[in-house]
Formats: C-alpha cells, sequence, structure tokens
C-alpha cells in the first residue's frame, strides 16, 4: 500500500521536467478590486490608477482602473509553483513582460513550458529554464515571463 498526501504531489523532481511540456496551471484566478487595493496599500504602491475610479476613468488612456503589474505578476507565479517550482527555488527571472493591461473583474489563466534543462556540477539538482504565460478571460496575453528553476533530483 502507498500513503500519499500533499507533500508527494507539490512541485516536481528534475528527472520529471521535460522540455517542451506544457503545464497548464489550475485553477484560474478572478483579480477583484479589494484584492488589487490591498496588494497595492501592502506594496506601499499609490498611484491613483490602482485605487482611484476618478482618476482612472477622466485621466488614463484606459477609463478604467488597472490592476497593479506586481499582483498580476505574483497571482500567476503563485499559479506555477505547484507544477514548477514546488520542490526548487526561483534563480531567476530573465524577462518580465506585462503585454496587456489586467482590469478589476478579470479572469487569469496561466501556463508554463519547460525550455531547457541542465545538471548541476554537485549532481544531485539540475537548473530548468521556464517560460510562463497568463492570459485572460479574452485571450489575450497579459503577462509573459522567463526565469530558471533550481530542482533536487529524486532522492535515490
Amino acid at each position: 500500500m502507498t500513503i500519499y498526501d500533499g507533500r508527494d504531489r507539490y512541485g516536481r523532481y528534475y528527472e520529471d521536467f521535460v522540455v517542451g511540456d506544457v503545464y497548464k496551471h489550475w485553477p484560474s484566478k478572478t483579480i477583484t478590486e479589494a484584492e488589487d487595493h490591498l496588494f497595492c496599500d501592502i506594496t506601499m504602491n499609490h498611484h491613483p490608477l490602482h485605487s482611484d475610479r476618478w482618476y482612472a476613468e477622466e485621466e488614463s488612456q484606459y477609463k478604467q482602473n488597472v490592476v497593479v503589474g506586481n499582483l498580476v505578476y505574483s497571482v500567476i507565479l503563485g499559479m506555477s509553483v505547484i507544477d514548477v517550482s514546488g520542490r526548487g527555488i526561483n534563480l531567476e527571472v530573465e524577462s518580465l513582460k506585462h503585454a496587456k493591461p489586467t482590469f478589476h473583474g478579470d479572469t487569469i489563466r496561466a501556463e508554463t513550458t519547460v525550455l531547457e534543462k541542465r545538471e548541476t556540477s554537485a549532481g544531485d539538482r539540475g537548473i530548468v529554464t521556464v517560460e510562463t504565460r497568463g492570459v485572460n478571460q479574452r485571450g489575450e496575453e497579459v503577462c509573459y515571463f522567463k526565469r530558471k528553476v533550481m530542482v533536487p533530483k529524486r532522492p535515490a
């Protein structure tokens, strides 16, 4: 008999990654106005584009509040943890692009593609390079990032 708990499903070992594999992260996430305001307060980002409806409607090109980009990135990164970095350590974000704005009430989905992997000289781990894309409910890419994750090999 085998007993599994949540830790058995959390993350992958180096051997589990295959170049070209795509992980469709679940569940999606609808970002609310309250979450955006709280994130702005916590991170000291007080730009009125995120929290002042009048300013957004009258002074911005979007005519509505825009979710702060770091929240969008953080949500998408968080979605990927169980599939990508749950056993590893994020080493580097090589690129980060916010392609389109995210608005209060938008629902974000994400997927990650394995681009490359290589063993380290220590022999007990490897570096996996992945790219992650977040899209809104309209299928528009809102965020893209490429990163390197150090992942342990499966115990002997």
